[in-house]
């Protein structure tokens, strides 16, 4: 019996080609495989419900309700296969609604190389990203009204940096008046997927500054960025 359906199998593929009226169309490589894989789909399903047919005895019915319940099952896969994008997109969507407050969560995008990460807005209002400074794990909180990144003391130790060679010379306007930083260079800043190098960033005199800052120096390097709702949408 299956030497017979490969025989046919083979036979509907010969056919087609030469319907076709091209010889190297049967190529398994190149373009002919488009023109191929119709019938070679058509012929497996057609070999298969010869095999239902041949197989159960005589029970028509019980193999109708099994090509039925294949052929849902293709259809199905193709379906999912041919919205694959907007599949995807609902699916971070949802992932995102479920992610807690700052974690990070990559999203959908629009175009080849593209990366996009999805920050959520905390309960007060703030987006506070979980990030990676040198290769340490810390919590910034967005602000595009800071000109660089800042980073309170302990988190700068936390990503290598000595805090007691630094010279705190450079004055900033804060909240309460003005305070004095120290510039420094980071080695890298990661959000989710999205990497920036060399970063141009600010240590603040201890007692200072309460929460480390994501500031401009590292947004401004991005693709975009953009505050809808509850998420900050970061793209690189």
């Amino acid at each position: 019996m299956l030497v017979w359906l490969a025989l046919a199998f083979a036979a509907l593929i010969g056919l087609f080609a030469l319907l076709q009226g091209n010889a190297g169309s049967l190529a398994l490589w190149g373009d002919g495989l488009d023109d191929v894989m119709p019938v070679v789909t058509a012929a497996l399903l057609s070999a298969y419900a010869l095999y239902l047919l041949l197989g159960q005895g005589g029970r028509f019915g019980q193999t109708i309700r099994n090509l039925g319940i294949w052929a849902l099952l293709f259809l199905g896969f193709v379906a999912g296969y041919a919205y694959r994008d907007e599949i995807n997109t609902i699916a971070y969507r949802v992932i995102g609604e479920l992610v807690p407050p700052g974690h990070t969560v990559a999203a959908a995008t629009s175009e080849a190389g593209e990366r996009t990460v999805r920050v959520r807005r905390r309960p007060d209002g703030h987006f506070m990203a979980r990030v990676e400074v040198n290769g340490a794990a810390l919590n910034l909180l967005v602000d595009t009204g800071a000109s660089t990144v800042v980073l309170k003391p302990a988190d700068a130790e936390r990503a290598g940096i000595d805090t007691k060679a630094l010279n705190f010379s450079v004055p900033v306007q804060t909240a309460n008046g003005t305070a004095y930083a120290a510039p420094v260079r980071l080695r890298s800043i990661t959000v989710g997927g999205i990497e920036v190098k060399d970063v141009e960033t600010l240590v603040s005199k201890p007692g200072s500054l309460n929460e480390s800052l994501l500031g401009m120096s590292f947004l401004r390097r991005l693709r975009s960025y953009e505050f809808s709702g509850d998420f900050l949408t970061l793209r690189s």
